[in-house]
């Protein structure tokens, strides 16, 4: 489907297309039943949680908007932005470099390791539904241990390979992202399902915007600039009971 003009003017380097079915193959990584275990981290959210900084609904969408724009906006959403342009060209080289920036710029181990660890089960479930070289060398790369397999680099190869657009590939990672905080915190809190999906409705004109903005950026501005995020996800692990790995 088309993106209308004006919106094509700020996606750089973006293709105009997205099928219908190119589209429905990239929803199909999101649905709650794809199994590449997203759900089991809370990347430190549960942390504030039992801190009681998270308890109402403005405090998780507050919550999501940083880390929307100071976690994945410079981090993850740009590595995807670039790793994407680079499996198009093919650049194994680029790609290494970027799945070894992928871990240096997540300062918690429990933020690396969740990272790599989704990566490698996201692999391990898309390697068979698409012939893709690319993937498939990946996944030897992981195995050989020459690379991390960071799920941003890895999100990015198999969306190049579906021939979605990058923009498009930053804005679903974007979503499903805050989705799974929001649905984490639906459990963790408690709160009720009406709750989340209010909460995750205001979010979307944010992540719209965080996506236009990733398009505007280049890997110079990576950077991580969610240290309060970073800190929680330090702290997790010395939480008396957690529901969450991370």
């Amino acid at each position: 489907m088309k993106r209308q003009n004006d919106d094509l003017n700020n996606h750089s380097n973006t293709a105009d297309t997205l099928t219908d079915f190119s589209l429905l193959r990239l929803l199909q990584i999101h649905d709650s039943a794809f199994p590449i275990g997203s759900y089991t981290h809370s990347y430190g959210m549960e942390t504030y949680i039992q801190e009681d900084v998270i308890r109402t609904k403005e405090q998780l969408i507050d919550y999501c908007k940083s880390y929307l724009f100071h976690n994945l906006v410079n981090g993850d959403a740009l590595i995807i932005q670039n790793a994407f342009h680079a499996a198009k060209v093919r650049d194994g080289a680029r790609l290494t470099e970027l799945d070894e920036l992928c871990g240096a710029i997540k300062l918690a181990k429990e933020s690396r390791d969740a990272s790599v660890n989704v990566g490698k089960q996201f692999i391990r479930t898309v390697a068979p539904l698409l012939d893709s070289p690319l993937l498939l060398q990946w996944q030897e790369k992981i195995a050989k241990e020459e690379v991390q397999g960071h799920y941003a680099v890895l999100y990015a190869i198999y969306s190049e390979a579906l021939g979605v657009d990058v923009y498009h590939a930053v804005m679903t990672y974007m979503y499903a992202s805050i989705s799974g905080l929001v649905q984490n915190a639906v459990r963790a809190v408690p709160f009720g399902q009406n709750t989340g999906v209010q909460a995750l409705n205001k979010l979307l004109v944010f992540i719209e915007e965080a996506a236009e903005k990733v398009m505007t950026l280049t890997i110079d501005d990576l950077s991580n600039n969610a240290l309060g995020i970073e800190l929680a996800s330090m702290k997790h692990e010395f939480l008396f009971s957690r529901l969450f790995i991370s």
